[in-house]
């Protein structure tokens, strides 16, 4: 249950932040308020996942890495922006962090 609405929260946020690039820096009503609703949605969803027992440090970490990694993905494909060799590593290094979190929480090491 954790995990269903951490990823609620985390596709809340992408939503959230793919309006707020269309809201022409909150000029436009419809995606202005997509953004703003989605956001909030995002807490709640994180809230609700911390009820649940999420750890809210890790929680939080994988919230904003796997959403920094998503958007940044998004942007590259769909908006067409450009991401650099470091760049690319830095998602890269994302990815392998929150991997490390999740296997943290699996306490193997």
């Amino acid at each position: 249950m954790v995990y269903l609405f951490l990823a609620l929260t985390i596709f809340a946020e992408l939503i959230g932040a793919i309006s707020s690039r269309y809201s022409n820096g909150f000029k436009r009503i419809i995606p202005s308020s997509i953004t703003i609703v989605t956001i909030i949605a995002a807490y709640f969803f994180f809230a609700i996942s911390l009820k649940f027992g999420l750890n809210i440090g890790i929680g939080y970490a994988i919230w904003s890495g796997v959403g920094v990694t998503l958007i940044a993905i998004w942007g590259w494909v769909f908006f067409k922006e450009i991401l650099t060799k470091a760049q690319v590593l830095g998602v890269i290094l994302i990815i392998v962090g929150v991997v490390l979190l999740e296997i943290g929480a699996m306490e193997v090491f």
